[in-house]
């Protein structure tokens, strides 16, 4: 196995391994579309740090990007405190927003004389071949932080995701661990949009998840199983598109995470549709 395809697959492996991890507890949260609507709301932010910085340093663009699924959060949580809308409509209104406002905002960047379109399209559809070695030190020391967090905080999550009206009886602050769950999800999708792109991050938060799911009803049991299963997702993914020609990485990844979900819907013991 060469360094690049090496390098390659060890970013791709902590992707999924994190974001699945993580993607349990937005599904049991009933917030799958959370992840989606995050990732779209990213791109505008991409766009505008490259519009203001004119950098064509990744992370200096998922920066914006970050600081943009905050804002599309925050807009979220204000809507649903002061409206009558139910929570999937007001999703659904973030993301499309968002997204549209990031394609506006591409088309400007187009005829800045110093624009690639390259650098902005790959945050679309992801580009894993394009990661560096220091890329991969950052990958790995943000999916350490948010496995130290979910470490040290795992009771109130816990607790949270089953019965958030238990959580606040029994001294919890219900705000600040939704807040941290947020958080550490804008972080999971920061950390994807190399590879899989804003259109197919949210695949890679709830399929891992919902194909745990079938097999255990064992929170600890099912963030690890979800985490094995992105990082297989990926590994998959990664080989596919290293032997067959014309295959880009990140979407092989979401179809290989499709295929484990489907095997899971099919095959799982006792929670099968068999």
């Amino acid at each position: 196995m060469n360094y690049t395809l090496l390098l390659v697959l060890q970013g791709a492996v902590l992707l999924g391994i994190t974001s699945g991890a993580l993607g349990t507890f937005a599904l049991l949260r009933q917030q799958s579309l959370l992840g989606d609507a995050i990732s779209h709301a990213a791109l505008p932010g991409i766009v505008l740090m490259f519009l203001l910085t004119h950098s064509k340093d990744p992370w200096i663009l998922l920066c914006g990007g970050a600081l943009a699924g905050v804002i599309g959060v925050v807009s979220m949580n204000y809507i649903v405190a002061h409206t009558t809308l139910k929570k999937d409509a007001i999703l659904g209104i973030i993301l499309s927003v968002f997204f549209g406002l990031g394609l506006v905002l591409m088309t400007v960047a187009q005829k800045i004389p110093v624009a690639s379109q390259a650098i902005l399209n790959k945050f679309l559809f992801g580009n894993v071949a394009t990661l560096l070695k220091e890329d991969m030190y950052v990958i790995a020391l943000i999916s350490f932080f948010i496995f130290a967090i979910l470490t040290l905080f795992w009771k109130e999550c816990a607790v949270y995701v089953f019965d958030p009206v238990f959580t606040q009886s029994i001294g919890f602050n219900v705000k600040i661990i939704e807040v941290v769950l947020t958080m550490l999800l804008v972080l999971a999708i920061v950390i994807g949009l190399q590879t899989v792109g804003v259109v197919l991050m949210s695949t890679m938060l709830i399929a891992p998840a919902a194909a745990a799911r079938q097999w255990t009803t064992k929170l600890l049991h099912m963030v690890v199983l979800a985490g094995i299963f992105g990082g297989c997702a990926a590994t998959i993914g990664v080989y596919a598109s290293s032997v067959i020609d014309h295959v880009p990485t990140g979407p092989a990844i979401v179809v290989a995470a499709s295929i484990i979900v489907l095997f899971s819907l099919i095959c799982a013991p006792k929670r099968s549709v068999a």
